[in-house]
């Protein structure tokens, strides 16, 4: 009873807080620093990611998420109509200095596509702009054509999208959504890991701001391991043993320089999982979106488990494996297009 009374007033006082901090401008600062540990975490979080950019750029290790960012920027200078003669000049030697570095650092990956995209990117903008008129894009041509190669065909470079019709029409992909439910009862098969791999390149084709692609996915198919990580989001309660594969997607807060990106590894990995979504119905399979709320016994436990780094955060986490025939679906119905929808 005392107890009950206790929590009681201790909820009152939290209330009455948060209203009174409501009131004026800066009053959510003095809360969360006084009465409140909830953004804690991703002030560390965010805190240790821009940190651990920086400290690339410090020792000279060369900047992935640097050299990414600034690839894509200057492919969107190469699609600019009209093209400029000269773009780019204020970070041409950090991209071609990381690039160099990079490459040299990472020997095996210069012959995937993302280091292919590097490199011919590079050599588009030296042959599309005017050198001569900027003394850092000409000196970082001279760098460049001494560590590059030019000789591959089937460029990674900007290109007309052409008059290729979609095959998929409209309806069928509309049924493909309306089919999408979340499913929470499996069949005890066996999920390949090759069909996973199968979603997971469809969902890499998913849009991403400067195309950096901060996140991963943690796919956890081993049963002693499984069993406990469906345990840890809420929610699981009841339908967790019937989860055949949990796939942790993890945000890496490393890929940005400034906190303004803070948002973006819940932006970038969410259209990703939904892409990823749809690929496994597709395939036969069936999966379940699951709420990662921010609470920080669970952030803890589920980074002990799956070794994360200080500025990595699970974003959510997905069940899935076939469907089971008898299992049921939530109905879900949705909004009307008129309680979601304004022109302009």
């Amino acid at each position: 009873m005392l107890k009950r009374i206790k929590n009681k007033l201790v909820e009152i006082r939290r209330i009455k807080l948060a209203m009174f901090f409501a009131k004026f401008k800066g009053g959510g600062i003095l809360y969360y620093s006084i009465f409140s540990k909830a953004f804690n975490r991703e002030h560390t979080s965010v805190l240790a990611g821009k940190a651990k950019y920086l400290k690339r750029e410090k020792e000279g290790e060369g900047n992935y998420y640097l050299l990414v960012r600034n690839i894509h920027r200057i492919e969107k200078g190469l699609l600019m109509v009209p093209r400029r003669e000269t773009f780019a000049a204020k970070y041409i030697s950090e991209t071609v200095a990381g690039f160099i570095s990079i490459k040299s650092n990472r020997i095996g990956d210069e012959n995937t596509d993302r280091f292919k995209w590097f490199n011919d990117v590079l050599v588009e903008y030296f042959k599309a702009t005017n050198s001569s008129l900027h003394e850092n894009i000409l000196e970082s041509r001279k760098i460049f054509y001494a560590h590059c190669d030019d000789t591959k065909s089937d460029k990674l470079v900007p290109y007309k999208r052409g008059e290729e019709k979609i095959t998929i029409n409209y309806d069928s992909f509309y049924e493909l959504s309306r089919r999408r439910r979340s499913v929470r009862w499996f069949t005890s098969k066996k999920v390949p890991r090759e069909l996973i791999d199968k979603a997971l390149l469809v969902a890499l084709q998913s849009p991403s701001a400067c195309n950096r692609q901060p996140f991963e996915y943690r796919i956890i198919d081993d049963e002693e391991l499984l069993d406990k990580v469906v345990k840890i989001p809420m929610g699981t309660s009841g339908y967790s043993h019937s989860i055949k594969v949990m796939i942790v997607c993890v945000g890496n807060l490393d890929a940005y320089f400034d906190e303004r990106d803070r948002h973006l590894i819940y932006i970038d990995s969410s259209l990703a999982n939904m892409s990823l979504m749809y690929a496994l119905e597709t395939l036969g399979l069936a999966s379940c979106p699951i709420n990662w709320p921010d609470i920080e016994s669970k952030e803890v436990e589920m980074a002990n488990l799956l070794d994360l780094e200080v500025y990595q955060r699970p974003i959510m986490c997905i069940g899935l494996g076939y469907p089971a025939e008898e299992g049921l679906i939530a109905y879900s119905a949705k909004e009307s297009l008129d309680q979601i929808r304004k022109f302009n």
